[in-house]
């Protein structure tokens, strides 16, 4: 029986620039077709994400047929890049895992985003999500991979919830900061119609035609106080989460997903709870 509806489709092309927002998307077996398959490094070949360059916020990547993206930022001109050829890979390391990566062909990409960072970075592509990086084998099944996303393909959220955390936040010491819009939290798939915090206790759900399994509950960190507008820094909701919804050492909202099927997703899709 079918007890939500998807309620926005969100694919960030660049790993923690702005997302975009989509009436439909494809379901590959390491995300959505597009999403955080670009991503900064540091002259370390560290991943770069808004835990420490909040700024990240204010630059926006277009989405372009073919896998490019068109970069834009306020007081700085548009520039395109394309997908780089499938050579030249060079080491990457994102949060403890280590992959390979190719760095974008234009000098100019890695000269915008330094300009707009003000500090030395480097746009890079994953050319072939299927083997460059595994999910966390403590929460994976055989075979499974992701992009540069966090941990896990795809990132699902509850409107209902949100509105809960909202309602909390506005009881609390810190209500002058909320109430907080959804793309505080980053996610892929936003589902309405749905009881708050109903989304805890899945395992495995279809929305449409795509079939996915539920492997853990979303750990939030301080990217969750930036404001997506601003880049400014707050301490909701990461004060309310605290108070709420701590499992653990870790403050949750949210689920990761993994697609169990392929196809494409589109707003208004029924969201079935199998498990």
């Amino acid at each position: 029986m079918a007890l939500a509806y998807l309620h926005s489709i969100h694919v960030h092309p660049v790993k923690a620039l702005r997302g975009l927002s989509v009436r439909e998307a494809v379901v590959e077996p390491w995300g959505l077709a597009g999403d955080r398959r670009w991503a900064l490094i540091d002259d370390g070949g560290k991943v770069v994400t808004q835990r420490q360059q909040p700024r990240l916020a204010l630059a926006a990547a277009e989405l372009l047929p073919g896998g490019g993206v068109r970069l834009s930022a306020p007081g700085m001109e548009p520039l395109t890049v394309r997908v780089p050829r499938p050579v030249g890979w060079i080491p990457v390391q994102i949060f403890r895992d280590k992959v390979e990566a190719v760095p974008a062909e234009e000098e100019a990409a890695h000269a915008w985003c330094s300009a707009h960072l003000g500090a030395d970075v480097r746009l890079v592509h994953m050319d072939d999500p299927a083997v460059r990086r595994p999910v966390d084998p403590q929460y994976a099944l055989p075979g499974e991979t992701v992009s540069f996303a966090d941990g896990f393909p795809l990132l699902l959220t509850s409107a209902a919830s949100l509105d809960a955390l909202n309602s909390l936040i506005a009881e609390g010491d810190q209500a002058q900061e909320g109430p907080l819009p959804m793309n505080r939290f980053r996610p892929n798939l936003v589902v309405a119609g749905t009881d708050a915090w109903a989304e805890d206790d899945w395992s495995r759900i279809a929305v449409g035609e795509v079939s996915f399994r539920v492997a853990k509950r979303c750990g939030r960190c301080v990217v969750t106080t930036t404001d997506q507008t601003t880049s400014e820094r707050g301490r909701e909701p990461l004060h309310t989460l605290g108070r709420h919804r701590r499992l653990g050492g870790t403050l949750v909202f949210g689920q990761n997903l993994v697609p169990l099927s392929h196809g494409t997703l589109r707003v208004g899709d029924p969201v079935t709870v199998l498990a």
